[in-house]
């Protein structure tokens, strides 16, 4: 993540500008951690150490995309309720669907579920940090609302580089309810102590992110770094350009 010309931003004319924010709040994965290695590699190494195949990585790719996309096909029949047992089982499917010839499906599972508790599975943009520290120094209150499980909570006391958002974390397996639900956003309300239209959300997926954002009375931006979001709706390419469009 690079730092950009902040005159070259301000004259941007694809930028949103959002006025009278007074908290920020950021979806995790995809938005401010990224798996690292990537899934689809740690998926094959695991599946190799658990008497599996190896398989192309862009067979393994879609697989992984397929039973995710399942899943939420499921939560959509569950109104979108979740909790930690739910997404426990989520993943277990998602594994055994993309992991189908390995000798010990459960450990296979047990090995990756435990992988992704860690700090140390995710990277970190370069420069999150400086963004956080400034919008803190312009008096903007910081938090995180995910779909991830409680392993967000350890996951986000080892990475130092977001510390700021670790008092305010919204996970929808203690919530109850994933997003895009009207009811995860409400909790991201109450978290941040602020009314709805004051509140920006940043996150990378339109249907979970911007749009159950915005039904729920917040300000929202995507996060679309290779610009295939709709032109209509606000997007930015990377997370410096907040210390712009933010307006005071």
């Amino acid at each position: 993540m690079s730092e950009p010309r902040r005159d070259e931003l301000a004259q941007n004319p694809l930028l949103p500008h959002f006025t009278g924010i007074r908290a920020v709040f950021f979806d995790a994965v995809g938005t401010v951690i990224f798996p690292n290695p990537t899934i689809t590699e740690i998926y094959g190494d695991v599946a190799v150490r658990h008497g599996g195949q190896r398989k192309p990585l862009d067979e393994l790719r879609q697989s992984f995309a397929r039973s995710f996309a399942e899943q939420e096909t499921v939560d959509i029949t569950l109104n979108w309720r979740t909790s930690d047992a739910r997404e426990r089982e989520r993943w277990q499917i998602i594994v055994a669907s993309s992991l189908d010839d390995v000798t010990n499906p459960d450990a296979a599972f047990e090995e990756l579920y435990q992988h992704f508790s860690r700090g140390a599975a995710w990277r970190v943009p370069t420069g999150i940090a400086g963004v956080l520290d400034s919008m803190q120094s312009r008096g903007l209150i910081l938090g995180m609302g995910s779909n991830y499980d409680s392993r967000l909570i350890q996951v986000m006391d080892e990475l130092t580089e977001l510390r700021l958002l670790r008092d305010r974390l919204v996970i929808s397996s203690l919530v109850g309810c994933r997003k895009p639900a009207k009811a995860f956003f409400e909790a991201v309300i109450a978290r941040a102590g602020v009314p709805a239209e004051s509140i920006l959300f940043v996150g990378d997926d339109l249907q979970n992110d911007l749009q159950g954002a915005q039904a729920a009375g917040l300000q929202a931006v995507l996060l679309d770094p290779n610009q295939r979001g709709p032109l209509d709706q606000p997007r930015i390419q990377d997370l410096t350009d907040l210390l712009t469009v933010i307006r005071d």
